[in-house]
């Protein structure tokens, strides 16, 4: 079966063409432009370069969240929109899952984490064996401080890889206080540069097993998983909590 994934959940934004889980082209950008400009021209050259039309495709797959809401929305948008027009189905997978994914095949463990402002970080924590990424039972996607990252950190088998954009700032703040090279000596590592940031490629890894645990749904059905209420409601009820 072939399929489209997208990723925008951040500042970086790419699509990715898979058949059956192999990838069989990916756009990737890293830039600091609003994805209304960069992913569908990016899609519409993917499927060009790749010979495929929309209608070909057997379903759209997109991550649902956590991430930048105005990002989470556009590429859900997008993927809503070809799947009713095409009239075909969506997969949506959670960001830090596909965030591990970009360390399959390594040995140890994940905490994908993502900048979620106001002192938090969006997690998910995750084992890495065998080949395969699964979730540790308390590593649930949640907003959480570093503080708390830090003592689930030691609860999960070394070494720990911190994935996502916002894994040099937890490795910089598990560092404070700490000799150089310590976060290292304690099993907290960075993934490496190529394999750092959101891809659409690991989305559909985590696309094609959701797909295939029979968790598509009809283009409508499908949502956006924020964690936290977007700023604006979060400042409205600040205000009204304290007008009385």
């Amino acid at each position: 079966m072939k399929y489209l994934a997208l990723e925008g959940s951040a500042v970086a934004a790419s699509c990715a063409l898979l058949e059956d889980g192999r990838v069989l082209g990916e756009f990737f950008v890293n830039i600091p432009q609003t994805h209304s400009q960069t992913l569908l021209p990016m899609v519409e050259g993917l499927l060009r370069t790749c010979g495929t039309a929309p209608a070909a495709l057997d379903f759209f797959a997109v991550t649902r969240g956590p991430g930048s809401f105005t990002g989470l929305r556009i590429a859900m948008a997008a993927v809503k929109g070809m799947a009713m027009a095409a009239g075909k189905p969506c997969v949506g997978v959670s960001t830090l899952e596909a965030l591990a994914r970009n360390l399959t095949g390594f040995a140890g463990s994940a905490a994908a984490v993502m900048d979620a402002r106001c002192g938090q970080v969006y997690a998910g924590l995750f084992a890495l064996k065998e080949g395969r990424v699964a979730r540790y039972p308390f590593g649930e996607d949640a907003a959480i401080t570093i503080e708390e990252l830090r003592e689930q950190l030691d609860r999960m088998e070394k070494p720990v890889f911190l994935v996502g954009d916002g894994a040099r700032l937890c490795y910089n703040r598990l560092s404070e206080g700490l000799a150089p090279g310590a976060p290292e000596e304690h099993g907290i590592r960075l993934a490496p540069p190529h394999l750092l940031y959101q891809r659409a490629a690991a989305v559909g890894a985590a696309a094609w097993d959701a797909w295939e645990r029979g968790e598509a749904v009809e283009a409508g059905a499908l949502v956006p998983a924020y964690l936290r209420l977007p700023q604006a409601e979060r400042e409205l009820k600040r205000k009204q909590a304290a007008q009385g």
